[in-house]
């Protein structure tokens, strides 16, 4: 082993065959993290429903994601992220820091509000949920489609972004905090609510998920939609009768 190199294990909610990565958007995130930084990591999936070994050794009382880095255990997904970019820095390693402040909230209430919206059991307030919900992808993708000040300053003419992702033509830490709530949400909208995600009139938000797709760190992270469908089951299945 090389000394100079980090030993890195990431440690990711398993799926219902209790091996493959399973559907956990914070597992994801830092998975995505680690492929970006260039990193050696291994990836182990944790089987929740036997409650493993590895839990009460590593990381007791918690859930995972959760990263041994070297003999060090940490447990808390944004201070881990926030170690990750510190200490997995340049010349070494990319940064993956936005180089805008505004990209890193953008569509930070799309999954609050599409939660609040697939998770209501009162359907007479349905309609208003479903309102703020199509608002919160509304105003996401009006952010993508603004042009950011580089995009100017190389055509002032320039009315609509063309940029591939939140912060510009590379993914950052906004995009892995993002994509993976972005993807539960089409998932679930597409099979319990019978919403097309993205809506064809929201041009930023389609060039955005259309070039995620397109990322090889984000779609082969991503778990079976099979799932994202099973954990939300419970939830949402009525709105299928």
């Amino acid at each position: 082993m090389d000394k100079s190199k980090p030993d890195i294990e990431l440690f990711m909610k398993a799926s219902s065959d209790g091996s493959s990565v399973g559907n956990c958007p914070f597992s994801q995130r830092l998975f995505m993290i680690l492929w970006l930084k260039g990193a050696a990591f291994t990836i182990t999936t944790v089987d929740m429903k036997r409650r493993p070994d590895v839990l009460k050794a590593l990381a007791p009382g918690s859930q995972p994601p959760f990263l041994k880095y070297n003999e060090e255990i940490k447990t808390d997904t944004n201070k881990i992220e926030e170690f990750l970019e510190e200490t997995l820095a340049p010349p070494q390693y990319e940064k993956l820091c936005c180089r805008y402040k505004e990209s890193n909230n953008a569509g930070d209430d799309v999954f609050i509000k599409f939660s609040a919206y697939v998770k209501n059991p009162i359907p007479a307030r349905d309609h208003a949920l479903e309102k703020r919900f199509l608002k919160a992808l509304a105003t996401l993708s009006q952010y993508l489609e603004t042009p950011l000040s580089y995009e100017l300053e190389k055509n002032p003419n320039t009315v609509e972004s063309s940029r591939l992702y939140l912060d510009g033509d590379k993914l950052t830490l906004a995009d892995c905090n993002l994509l993976p709530k972005l993807n539960i949400v089409k998932v679930v909208c597409k099979e319990y609510l019978n919403i097309a995600i993205p809506p064809p009139e929201l041009r930023g938000l389609t060039r955005y998920l259309t070039n995620a797709d397109k990322a090889c760190v984000f779609c082969q992270t991503c778990p079976q939609s099979e799932e994202i469908l099973d954990a939300y089951n419970s939830v949402a299945r009525h709105r299928t009768n």
